[in-house]
């Protein structure tokens, strides 16, 4: 069959379920991860045909998307930072709103906010600590921007665990991976830090109706959802820790959820945290807190 057939179909076939250029997009991913051929080969080869063994895994992909399972499943690859993650149903896929959280904190680091008697490139090392670690995405993109850093991270899933070690050896850094629950009171570190930053379960129940159904069925529940009537569970823990592990002047960044924005910022300020800082993503939603230990 003519690769541009396949491609018809897969219009025909996801066209209902997804927008256009959403369906171009699954298409590439597709040919490129199994067939190794850029986007542009149709247009120097408009009549390139595929074999059987060739057309298997695209049409294979192609049901697996009418189910809406998410492309980066299907594939086991997703892209954070510049950087390449394997991914599979035990930890959520990487997201943008999570890369300009993680941008803002190498930018807080390229200035002297971290040190502000030292610059970046000091000697001094920063001790860093990713609570919540899931693939591995926040923990190993600071770990490759900021060599001189010490990044530990910690999940209370040993197969996601499993999974952010994988990222962290397929990105050559070196990150410090431990099996952790955040809300047993039992967890104390060796050293205190200078970063602390978390992207923790805060899916409401009540929300989940406003989800899509390839977030909703496939993602895992342990690392979204949290109680409607205690939706601020982990950033309370995660807080308290911070407050008793993070060296003075050390900072605390969190992902958040939209809705829950203010609430998340007066819990840092019952916690004596200062300069506390709210940002938007880049969809014009709370989305990022940063506070600083007094």
């Amino acid at each position: 069959m003519l690769l541009r057939e396949i491609k018809t179909i897969f219009h025909k076939e996801l066209d209902g379920i997804y927008p256009t250029e959403e369906v171009d997009t699954f298409f590439y991913w597709t040919i490129e991860h199994y067939l190794k051929l850029e986007r542009f080969v149709l247009v120097l080869q408009p009549n390139l045909t595929l074999t059987k063994e060739e057309e298997q895994p695209l049409f294979e992909t192609l049901a697996q998307l009418k189910q809406e399972k998410p492309i980066q499943y299907i594939l086991s690859n997703a892209h954070f930072m510049d950087l390449e993650f394997q991914v599979n149903e035990h930890v959520l896929i990487p997201r943008p709103e999570t890369e300009e959280l993680v941008q803002w904190i190498l930018d807080y680091c390229q200035g002297e906010q971290c040190h502000p008697e030292r610059s970046r490139r000091s000697s001094r090392d920063l001790n860093i600590l990713d609570i919540g670690t899931g693939s591995g995405c926040i923990a190993i993109a600071l770990a490759k921007n900021l060599p001189n850093a010490k990044v530990y991270a910690v999940d209370v899933s040993e197969k996601a665990l499993d999974v952010a070690k994988q990222n962290a050896a397929l990105n050559e850094v070196d990150v410090t991976f431990l099996q952790k629950d955040i809300l047993d009171p039992g967890f104390e570190p060796e050293s205190k830090f200078d970063i602390i930053v978390s992207n923790p379960p805060y899916v409401r129940e009540l929300e989940k109706s406003e989800m899509k159904k390839n977030v909703r069925d496939y993602e895992p529940d342990l690392a979204l959802f949290v109680p409607d009537n205690n939706a601020l569970v982990f950033y309370e823990a995660i807080t308290k820790f911070a407050s008793d592990n993070l060296k003075t002047n050390g900072s605390l960044f969190f992902e958040i959820n939209q809705y829950l924005g203010d609430k998340t910022q007066a819990l840092l300020e019952a916690h004596n945290f200062l300069e506390i800082e709210l940002r938007k993503d880049l969809f014009g939603n709370d989305r990022m807190l940063k506070g600083i230990k007094s």
